[in-house]
């Protein structure tokens, strides 16, 4: 089974905690230390970040990562290597999360054999058509038994949150708003709508609510609404802030998550 369908099934009535870094930043060499100090840590799932030049869905923070991430000189082919060298010490399910156009370059074949090489579970691509995913990518990550995780918001139809939900397996995740990634003080009433809204539908597919997570006050509004909550901005800022130590970030992040 695959490994992200496993987290899911073993969870019981666990809340998840996944977390999202740039590879490549704030050091080159860093990605394999930081993702095996979050499994010691706890954490369910890590988004392990493709650097781009041009990411449209993300904000400052995460755009900057990228932009340090690709100066420092991190690549497909370079982060691919980073991973298969740890991918017999790492037993919690990686994700990779990138824009089309780096993939595309590297070819969707040879991408998702790399993937599956790698140790990786699934991959998250932001600007990714369904048609294109459907006639494309699926059959290539089928092939390599990836999960190809797709994104729903505040404005999706409930059509096409339907037809996502039966196309795809592994989980769901729920932006929490139509904006660009940052971290969010609280949750209004109309984004806690969408998350009842969205949990009322029984989707076949569990659900994670990411974007705008920082705080107890959002992480609890996503745990009380889907299987988990994912956080990026946050821990990018505190994980460049302590030079590359995810432990003193991690000892960070589960503190302001208690406030």
């Amino acid at each position: 089974m695959n490994k992200i369908n496993q987290v899911f099934s073993n969870r019981g009535d666990r809340k998840l905690l996944s977390l999202y870094f740039c590879a490549g930043t704030p050091t080159l060499e860093g990605t394999g230390e930081v993702i095996k100090t979050m499994e010691r840590r706890g954490i369910d799932f890590v988004e392990v970040g493709i650097p781009f030049s041009d990411p449209l869905a993300d904000g400052p923070v995460i755009q900057t990562a990228a932009t340090k991430a690709l100066r420092n000189g991190m690549s497909l082919k370079t982060l691919f290597a980073q991973l298969s060298a740890i991918k017999d010490e790492v037993s919690i399910p990686l994700i990779l999360m990138g824009y089309l156009n780096p993939i595309l370059h590297y070819g969707i074949e040879a991408f998702c054999q790399s993937c599956a090489e790698a140790g990786i579970s699934g991959m998250i691509i932001p600007d990714l058509p369904f048609d294109d995913y459907l006639n494309t990518v699926k059959p290539a990550a089928d092939k390599y038994d990836l999960r190809v995780i797709m994104l729903i918001t505040p404005e999706t139809s409930e059509e096409r949150i339907r037809f996502i939900d039966q196309n795809t397996d592994g989980f769901i995740y729920m932006v929490s708003s139509a904006a660009i990634t940052g971290a969010q003080k609280s949750f209004d009433e109309q984004k806690q709508e969408y998350f009842r809204r969205i949990d009322s539908m029984n989707l076949r597919n569990p659900r994670m609510i990411g974007f705008g997570i920082s705080n107890r006050q959002t992480l609890k509004a996503a745990q009380d609404n889907a299987a988990g909550a994912i956080i990026g901005s946050k821990f990018v800022t505190l994980l460049d802030e302590a030079g590359g130590n995810a432990d003193k970030a991690l000892d960070q992040l589960f503190d302001a998550l208690q406030h």
